[in-house]
């Protein structure tokens, strides 16, 4: 379960939002958690409304002007529904006035009152978006995680079989690391995973034989990324003497893995002394791309050999 409670809503988007504290104070650590937010089935984020109540609202002058227009019987009505519907916070956006029944409610109620000089509708989106992705379904996933050639590729396997070497040898010939280690995986749309770091780990690799190596001092800003979205596993395997000569050589099917719903394409590369594992995993990015622009090597090459066969 992935939670955001209002106090960090506010610390993280208090300079991008200029955001202002006004009322409520006793209630900034209310919190917005991933289950609830599926349970209630309200929208994260929205206007002011009696019938889609939202977590956070968000009042304009519109909104505003309606209230002030109301009796005050029928304004303590809609203030006693904000706080039965469990609001998490209220945002007053643009420069319009604030009423001081609306700043009464907010310190009698515990819910946070915050003011925006943004536009409401340029408010909501910025807020969504981050909410959106603190509250992703998430996961972690063991192997190193690059940026090659603009593809979002983690590469897995084995203890020992040599992620991090490859991933340093990436490294120099220009891919980006996100993650080494630990991968956080979230799911922030219903077809894409985002990888990130975890803050400790943020910048490092670790190699046996040298330790922990910076890339972001060893080899400058280009060469490390905050997140990516994958799209590519590539697996590496040591086989066997007898798997090796049984391996297919024109996989028809492509293969996958399924993480948190989302199917990802996936690569298996043995592992054997003498190949360049660094060169194969870049062409795995360029062969995705091409796959992606509906361009298909291996079945490009069947039909051709079938054209052959059926014109001898």
């Amino acid at each position: 379960m992935s939670q955001v409670n209002i106090r960090q809503l506010f610390e993280d988007k208090q300079v991008r939002l200029e955001l202002t504290r006004v009322a409520g104070n006793d209630g900034i650590d209310r919190i917005i958690d991933s289950e609830a937010v599926e349970a209630s089935n309200r929208e994260l984020v929205s206007h002011f409304s009696r019938i889609h109540p939202s977590w956070v609202q968000v009042l304009s002058e519109i909104e505003l002007n309606y209230l002030r227009n109301l009796p005050q019987s029928e304004r303590d009505k809609i203030f006693e529904q904000i706080e039965q519907n469990g609001t998490a916070c209220l945002i007053v956006a643009g420069s319009a006035q604030i009423l001081p029944e609306l700043i009464n409610f907010a310190n009698k109620s515990s819910i946070p009152l915050f003011t925006s000089p943004k536009p409401s509708v340029h408010l909501m989106w910025l807020i969504r978006h981050y909410l959106v992705k603190e509250l992703a379904e998430s996961t972690t996933r063991h192997g190193v995680f690059l940026d090659v050639m603009g593809v979002g590729v983690m590469v897995t396997g084995e203890s020992a079989v040599g992620k991090s070497e490859l991933g340093l040898e990436l490294i120099s010939r220009g891919s980006g690391l996100v993650a080494d280690d630990i991968v956080e995986l979230h799911r922030i749309t219903p077809d894409t995973l985002e990888g990130r770091c975890p803050e400790l780990l943020r910048d490092f690799l670790e190699v046996r034989g040298l330790g922990m190596l910076n890339i972001r001092t060893m080899f400058g800003e280009t060469a490390v990324r905050r997140k990516k979205s994958l799209k590519l596993i590539v697996h590496l395997h040591r086989p066997q003497e007898s798997e090796l000569s049984q391996m297919e050589r024109l996989p028809l099917v492509a293969t996958h893995q399924e993480i948190l719903g989302i199917k990802i394409n996936t690569v298996n590369i043995p592992v054997v002394a003498g190949r360049n594992l660094a060169v194969l995993v870049e062409a795995a990015a360029r062969n995705f791309v091409l796959q992606q622009r509906g361009i298909n090597t291996t079945q490009e090459f069947i039909s051709r050999h079938e054209q052959m066969l059926q014109g001898d």
